[in-house]
């Protein structure tokens, strides 16, 4: 049994349907914990990867689904502000901040969490290779631009929980190849988690934990 305080996430009973119940379900009874470093969350098409990250990160409202979310001691149902306080999920699907420039992106987040951090910012700024898109639209942008601007944002938030959702689609290589330099030193971390949605584990990253949904 992990001791609680190396467990960041602690998931119980989720029951959850993309229509009312009793429609099919997603996920039945799904349990789990986060422990610090880098979790792979595996599956098919359609499995629900991307969902379940909406779910954990506070996105659903949660009067349409059963279970309980801890997040290092608040709980969604009860402190749902403090528990989405401490996860950083930016959707790379969702069209909310598209007529936002990167600059005004990453303006926005201290707000909303209390780890922000601007040097790491700026060294991702570097990585990524953005600062030539600083203040461009995410309209603007080809997806691979657009997503390591949200990524850049969600990394430098240091929240205590980071969600990642195919975090290397439409990236050139030495974005890859940063990311994955990333993910191998998070693995290392003894007080956050991160959660990385994807069809395959990222390679040469040492992982906590697999959580793998079943197509």
């Amino acid at each position: 049994m992990m001791h609680p305080e190396t467990t960041i996430l602690r998931v119980q009973g989720l029951v959850f349907s993309h229509s009312p119940l009793p429609a099919p379900l997603l996920f039945d009874r799904l349990s789990f914990v986060l422990s610090p470093g880098v979790t792979w969350l595996g599956g098919g098409e359609g499995s629900g990867k991307t969902m379940l990250l909406r779910l954990l990160a506070g996105a659903v409202p949660a009067n349409t689904l059963q279970g309980q979310f801890e997040l290092h001691g608040a709980c969604l149902a009860q402190d749902p502000s403090a528990y989405r306080r401490q996860v950083a999920w930016l959707d790379p699907r969702d069209g909310a901040r598209d007529l936002q420039t990167a600059r005004e992106i990453f303006a926005a987040m201290p707000a909303h969490h209390a780890g922000w951090n601007p040097q790491a910012l700026q060294l991702h700024i570097a990585g990524l290779s953005l600062a030539p898109h600083l203040d461009k639209a995410l309209y603007m942008m080809s997806s691979g631009t657009r997503r390591k601007v949200l990524i850049a944002a969600a990394l430098a938030a240091s929240a205590p929980l980071t969600l990642l959702d195919q975090p290397f689609m439409a990236l050139d290589r030495p974005s890859i190849d940063y990311l994955l330099d990333l993910l191998a030193e998070a693995a290392r971390h003894a007080g956050r988690a991160w959660m990385v949605a994807d069809y395959e584990a990222p390679p040469g990253v040492a992982l906590s934990s697999t959580v793998e949904l079943p197509s």
